[in-house]
């Protein structure tokens, strides 16, 4: 069976586009991106929460921001924070690497 797995940042420009991108094809993965921003490129909404089985976001902030907004949505929705900062363009190399590490470990992925 499938995971529905979704990525946040802020504006949902660089940094989970890049993980929807790198999972997008993987046979046991779903991936959605989206920003916590009102100007990201996807803002997420209560709908990408209730999609999702498990949430990655890149930041603490983020974490907090998803808390505020849909508190009651995401009960019993696991929410990993992967530590990677604002620093990455869209598919950097070394933004590619961190995510492949950290995501692998938390889904149990090859």
């Amino acid at each position: 069976m499938k995971r529905n797995v979704l990525f946040i940042c802020s504006k949902n420009q660089w940094r989970s586009p890049t993980a929807e991108q790198l999972w997008r094809k993987h046979p046991t993965v779903s991936a959605r991106s989206a920003g916590t921003s009102p100007n990201a490129r996807h803002t997420v909404s209560a709908e990408d929460i209730q999609w999702a089985n498990v949430i990655m976001v890149m930041e603490e902030k983020h974490k907090s921001r998803l808390k505020a907004e849909f508190t009651r949505l995401l009960d019993n929705k696991p929410i990993h924070v992967l530590d990677i900062p604002d620093e990455y363009k869209y598919m950097d190399p070394e933004l590619v690497e961190m995510l492949e590490q950290s995501v692998n470990s938390i889904l149990g992925l090859e």
